[in-house]
């Protein structure tokens, strides 16, 4: 089976289709690439398919932030335009004028 072309990019916020969290897509993997057992400890009704992009995601809720490992079939675009506070954000991006996160080029030391 061919992979899957991702829907999401590198910066782009998302959110949870179910569960109240969104986040900033810092990497993305084709398909699963976690652990059987993490995979094996989301409830199978809900458990996601393997053969899909798992983005990664500085994420946030309204407690806290965190970092999120999440399938594509779970996630829509967050078209709110709110910046994501997560802290390691500023580390990566920058965030332009119209609200999108681009990747910081490289520092050399």
């Amino acid at each position: 089976m061919k992979p899957h072309t991702a829907k999401f990019g590198i910066g782009q916020v998302v959110k949870h289709r179910k569960y109240a969290f969104r986040g900033i897509v810092y990497d993305v993997d084709p398909e699963f690439s976690n652990t059987e057992e993490w995979w094996q400890a989301i409830p199978e009704d809900v458990r996601p398919r393997k053969d899909q992009p798992f983005y990664h995601l500085y994420a946030e809720n309204a407690e806290t932030e965190y970092v999120a490992y999440v399938s594509e079939q779970n996630l829509l675009a967050d078209e709110s335009g709110d910046p994501v506070r997560h802290p390691q954000v500023d580390e990566m991006f920058i965030r332009a004028n119209d609200g999108a996160y681009q990747v910081r080029a490289a520092r050399l030391n």
